[in-house]
């Protein structure tokens, strides 16, 4: 088995190759564990950049001590960094997919509220970092579409002695939970007790079906009817944009097992849009298995949860694609390390640039020559081989690709510790692309911070349709549409024009 070339390679690979690389850091993996480990399920999701909207006491006063039990049972096991690991992304920067309310666990139906354990990533606006939160979504009812959705934390914020930090939750474009990223039927992919059940739910043992996982739909869409309240029936996959298949779960007796067919008779739209929707973690085939089948990744690389429930069943392929070299080290640009100096070409005589006293610096020059050539270069002189070499590392370095994957993941520690290899703790950034991904990412770091302290109510395009006068804004906090004309950004514009259905009678 070679190793694949890079044009040769799924553009959904290349993604998921630097998801694994850069979005879960072995350093937020293990912190993540060490704290779970000793019982501190708040510190784990600190350490994994989740943020916690919800209070345990304020849940039990409003729905008594069961349900807070149960749900600090699953605080407990939530491993959040296996969590961040498995959570739906976009094409083509692998980051997390922004607006979503994603169930976890769901805690039976009482006085016509049915709460659920959910996880929320922020809208693509305010989505530096990378941050994800958890809170108590109240619905009424079973429906995961429900009207009636508030934070626990929060309706008892007057008379709870110890109120929430947060007492005016942020507004969330989607708070209802998503039909098709549903986890509460995939507990695996979260909760630390079962991750053990990946290697037979996604179907390691069995053949390569490329990116969609068939072989277990009728298993997992058996659980998704029962869980509905349906024994048999019809259910749609959703396999693009505009497509979906609607089929059938059928089984010759209660002896056999199910499986499915394509539904004999067409259904009208609206049917087809009401009827259960198999989850994105049951359609898709796991990331992991693919990036292994094809050499992409080795075990090693993988979230140690993940490498523990594979190995059982993909131990031969582990084994093989081990002695293979992954194509994220082949396709990696060549990066020197700190003790590894750079050679530069100096006047007939090859230097060597490398870390001193903390700045990178040209240690076959005097210390007298640079200070004499930078005054030189200040005057308009031209500056020596080895001072322009400094000078490239500090504005574009080989390893400017490396920190803008690790910023737009929100691994900030990450990128300042490549920053510190190849520049040393004590330099000074001059301007250039390497500055302003620094820059640009600390400024979109604020916008988060004002969509957590709910200092913006709605998009800030919202208001700019009158000029952002008082009585428009106060609309635009209504969820109301806003009137689109000149001075409405373009963006806004755009996706308020959309149709959610395509237009009809059109030539």
């Amino acid at each position: 088995m070679a190793p694949r070339s890079e044009n040769s390679i799924p553009s959904h690979l290349l993604m998921w190759q630097r998801v694994r690389e850069y979005a879960v850091p072995p350093s937020m993996i293990e912190n993540a564990t060490a704290r779970r480990a000793v019982g501190d399920w708040a510190g784990a999701c600190a350490a994994a950049r989740v943020d916690v909207d919800l209070d345990l006491r304020a849940v039990r006063d409003r729905h008594g001590t069961e349900l807070a039990t149960h749900l600090r049972a699953d605080l407990r096991r939530l491993a959040p960094d296996l969590l961040r690991w498995h959570m739906p992304r976009s094409a083509p920067d692998g980051r997390l997919r922004a607006g979503l309310t994603i169930s976890l666990a769901r805690y039976g139906s009482s006085c016509g509220i049915s709460p659920q354990l959910v996880v929320r990533t922020p809208p693509a606006r305010a989505d530096a970092g990378q941050r994800m939160s958890l809170a108590l979504w109240e619905g009424s009812g079973s429906d995961a579409t429900s009207t009636t959705s508030t934070f626990t934390s929060t309706s008892d914020h007057a008379q709870h002695p110890y109120p929430h930090p947060h007492p005016h939750p942020h507004p969330h474009p989607h708070p209802h939970p998503h039909r098709r990223f549903r986890l509460d039927l995939h507990r695996h992919l979260w909760d630390s007790d079962r991750s053990g059940e990946l290697a037979w739910r996604c179907g390691a043992g069995a053949a390569p079906d490329y990116r969609w996982a068939s072989s277990s739909w009728a298993a997992e869409a058996e659980a998704l009817l029962r869980a509905e309240g349906r024994p048999r029936g019809p259910f749609t996959v959703r396999l693009g944009t505009r497509s979906r298949a609607v089929l059938d779960l059928v089984a010759p007796d209660d002896s056999h097992a199910p499986t499915f067919r394509p539904l004999r008779e067409a259904l009208p739209p609206q049917e087809v849009a009401a009827l259960p929707v198999l989850p994105e973690a049951a359609a898709r085939a796991l990331p992991d298995l693919e990036l292994l089948r094809n050499g992409l990744i080795a075990a090693d690389r993988l979230h140690p949860l993940v490498a523990q429930a594979l190995a059982a069943r993909t131990k031969q392929m582990i084994r093989t694609v081990r002695t293979i070299p992954t194509a994220s080290t082949a396709l990696a640009p060549p990066v020197n390390p700190p003790d590894d100096p750079h050679q530069v070409e100096c006047r007939g005589e090859v230097h060597r640039i490398a870390l001193r006293d903390g700045t990178l610096t040209a240690i076959d020059h005097d210390p007298a020559q640079l200070r004499r050539e930078e005054l030189l270069v200040a005057f308009g002189g031209p500056p020596l081989p080895c001072l322009r070499a400094i000078e490239r590392v500090h504005r574009d370095p080989e390893a400017l690709p490396a920190v803008r994957e690790r910023l737009g993941h929100g691994d900030i520690a990450g990128a300042l510790a490549v920053v510190e290899g190849l520049l040393g703790p004590g330099a000074v950034l001059r301007d250039g692309p390497l500055r302003e991904e620094l820059e640009s990412a600390a400024a979109r770091r604020i916008d988060h911070g004002l969509f957590r302290s709910g200092l913006v109510a709605a998009h800030p395009g919202a208001g700019a349709a009158a000029g952002g006068k008082a009585p428009d804004l106060r609309y635009a906090e209504a969820a109301h549409r806003p009137r689109l004309d000149r001075r409405t950004p373009f963006s806004v514009r755009l996706r308020q024009s959309r149709r959610n259905r395509p237009r009809s009678a059109l030539t």
